[in-house]
């Protein structure tokens, strides 16, 4: 079990630094720019959110397969594959998290509003100390949802998890796999205890969620 647990620690960390990175500059422009492309990127980004995890991964599956265009570019490197490796489990968990953390970042950085953004250049800012010194700063409190909700969604995914890594014990056997193992075992005793040890979590993550809230409409009328 601690093997399962620390696996599914490592990959919930590891997905959501990289999606905080990747997240950023994807929120920032949908937030501030002015495209006519940012409505069909929204509805990219937020695919996950209404596609059948089971479709998902069974796509993912295909493109990190040894046989997909895209994987023939890393066979130079000695990479046939990254399908049942951690390292697909990494890929998919980052495009199935993807909205949830594009999603309070985009939020935040619409309420930074322009204001701030104006004076920081009238001050002499450029545009990239604007958003470092300006909008980053403000922006924090979307900032902790977006590492919460991708933590807390990777730790919980299953049907892409399943069908990208299976249930290869000490590779890609995470908690919502090995459940899935127990229950099918019927080893009911181990199901509750880890099933009760996801709903603590479950519940810290969102009392997390709902004091975060509470906390920004507090600091927003203290600003007004």
């Amino acid at each position: 079990m601690a093997d399962v647990l620390w696996l599914t620690a490592k990959l919930a960390g590891i997905t959501t630094i990289l999606l905080l990175i990747l997240a950023t500059p994807i929120a920032w422009w949908l937030a501030r720019g002015q495209s006519s492309l940012r409505t069909v990127v929204v509805a990219l980004i937020a695919l996950p959110l209404v596609l059948p995890p089971t479709v998902l991964g069974f796509y993912l599956l295909i493109a990190m397969g040894p046989k997909s265009p895209l994987l023939a570019l890393l066979h130079p490197f000695g990479i046939r594959t990254l399908a049942f490796t951690f390292e697909g489990l990494v890929v998919g968990s980052v495009i199935y998290s993807l909205p949830f953390a594009v999603q309070p970042l985009r939020n935040a950085f619409l309420a930074v509003g322009d204001e701030p953004l104006e004076a920081a250049a009238t001050l002499g800012a450029s545009r990239w100390q604007g958003f470092w010194r300006v909008a980053l700063p403000l922006a924090m409190p979307g900032y902790i949802a977006a590492t919460i909700l991708a933590f807390a969604h990777t730790v919980g995914e299953f049907g892409v998890v399943m069908m990208i890594g299976g249930n290869i014990p000490g590779e890609t056997t995470v908690l919502s796999t090995e459940m899935y193992h127990l229950v099918e075992a019927l080893e009911w005793k181990e199901a509750h205890h880890l099933s009760l040890l996801v709903m603590a979590f479950a519940f810290v993550v969102l009392f997390a969620l709902l004091a975060l809230e509470s906390r920004s409409k507090i600091l927003l009328r203290t600003r007004a």
